[in-house]
């Protein structure tokens, strides 16, 4: 049994206020757009000094000033360099940062300010990232760029903690590290409706949160849609390079409100382009294709997907449809579904696509791609796909009644081979706590994966159940996949 990883109340701390930027300003206001602070940063090696926060609409959701920072870890291992503009910045660790004159002062003002939260360009060593910061122009004409603690120390790999109310002390010897049981302790995951964390490819789950009470799941249901085009594919009823002919029901979609591609009814385009489009960019319209392709009509399609769930033991799950869009009944009264799932059954449902049918991972690893017949280029929805680049898929979802869900894929190796980490979020109240929520918990199961130590929070009992792959060709494909690794990196 791997040992359970320790809480602290420094983690508690730092779970209950950095994760959740609930760090208390000195300036309390009940917020109506952004609040001005500052909180006083220690750092290990000795600096210390005063950053300036915004608390975004409401207290305690805290921004901070990364100037101020920059200053403070300016002779140290976590140095970094900045250019910020009205609209973007860059971020380089290791390098030296440049001083201009308004770093570590208090507001010249007080009261709201209203600066919008945005994906503002964001560069780190000139890669692009996704982070939601604020950026605004200072007093002195300077720009300076305001994030989540959380969201720096992820950056910068270093640990961050609360020494006292208003107090910051960051460690810059130390990985950013954490304990979802703590999290859970401190309240965070009040905010989700479930979360998970394991390794497909062993079937052992490292944490899980309210994981067996099944969810709506918006179109994260695609990843079913996937599977089974993908056995029609292997059973030899299409083939990637298979033209479809787009019906009038698809075409309907495509226009509505919820359509993404631009399908019109009569043209062809290929099963391929229908798998990426569903993929990437959550494509409704290409779902109901492969639905009408692979089964003929989707009620049919949707009477296989559940029929599916039964042979996979997903005894949490129900599908109203092939996308995940709400689906309405033609009642008098029409009731409201959802497909729904419960995050034990999602992680069985990516374990089996992941060890049976890797090649999704050629799609799903995709920052964007071209659909050649529509000459339509679509771009994926993932954000951990810029933040992290063990990250492999999977899918992204949204309505109103299911939030924001993420199921996350990663590649780790243990020297062997290759292992499918996956992290599960499902019911976050929006798309930024959806990524900040999963990109913590993917650092977490990769540093799990490779510390060998087994989180088993909450009562969570490690599956000892083998999800290795079932089919030859699947598993083959693994073998090469963690040779052809090795090679490049020798």
């Amino acid at each position: 049994m791997k040992t359970i990883l320790q809480k602290t109340v420094s983690i508690l701390l730092l779970l209950s206020a950095i994760l959740t930027g609930f760090i208390l300003p000195v300036m309390q206001a009940d917020a109506s757009f952004e609040i001005p602070g500052t909180c006083q940063v220690q750092t290990d090696a000795g600096g210390s000094g005063t950053v300036k926060t915004l608390d975004y609409s409401y207290d305690d959701n805290t921004y901070f000033s990364l100037r101020d920072i920059a200053m403070l870890l300016k002779d140290t291992e976590q140095s970094f360099s900045l250019e910020i503009t009205g609209s973007a910045v860059s971020l380089n660790p290791g390098s030296a940062y440049t001083p201009v004159g308004v770093e570590n002062v208090p507001w010249e003002g007080s009261g709201a300010m209203d600066i919008a939260l945005r994906r503002n360009e964001f560069k780190v060593n000139g890669e692009k990232v996704f982070y939601y910061t604020l950026i605004t122009q200072l007093p002195s004409g300077d720009y300076d760029c305001f994030m989540m603690a959380a969201d720096l120390a992820m950056i910068l790999d270093m640990g961050v903690t609360v020494s006292s109310a208003g107090s910051l002390q960051i460690h810059t010897q130390k990985p950013f590290d954490l304990s979802p049981d703590a999290l859970e302790e401190a309240g965070y995951f009040y905010g989700v409706n479930s979360v998970l964390v394991g390794d497909a490819t062993t079937g052992e789950i490292y944490y899980q949160y309210q994981s067996d009470t099944p969810y709506p799941i918006a179109s994260t249901s695609k990843l079913m849609t996937c599977l089974l085009t993908m056995e029609a594919i292997s059973a030899g009823q299409l083939t990637p390079d298979s033209q479809v002919t787009i019906s009038h029901a698809v075409q309907s979609l495509a226009v509505s409100s919820d359509g993404v591609v631009p399908l019109k009814a009569g043209e062809q385009i290929s099963v391929q382009e229908l798998l990426v489009g569903a993929l990437l960019p959550s494509s409704n319209e290409c779902a109901l294709c492969l639905a009408e392709s692979v089964a003929g009509s989707e009620d049919v399609f949707v009477q296989r997907m559940n029929a599916k769930a039964q042979e996979l033991g997903l005894s949490q799950t129900i599908f109203y449809n092939s996308n995940g869009l709400p689906s309405f009944t033609e009642d008098f009264i029409p009731a409201k579904r959802q497909n729904s799932m419960s995050a034990k059954d999602m992680f069985r449902l990516a374990s089996y696509l992941l060890n049976v049918y890797p090649q999704i991972t050629d799609i799903t690893s995709l920052e964007e791609a071209t659909l050649e017949s529509l000459d339509f280029k679509v771009r994926n929805t993932n954000p951990l796909l810029h933040n992290l680049p063990e990250t492999t898929g999977l899918k992204t979802g949204t309505t109103n009644r299911a939030g924001a869900c993420l199921v996350t894929s990663l590649t780790a190796d243990d020297g062997t081979m290759e292992h499918d980490l996956v992290v599960i979020v499902l019911g976050a109240e929006d798309s930024i706590e959806r990524g900040r929520v999963s990109g913590m918990l993917a650092r977490y199961a990769l540093n799990t994966f490779a510390s060998g130590t087994e989180g088993t929070e909450s009562g969570t009992d490690v599956q000892t159940t083998k999800n290795l792959p079932t089919h030859a060709e699947a598993a083959v494909d693994r073998v090469i996949r963690t040779a052809r690794k090795h090679q490049l990196s020798e």
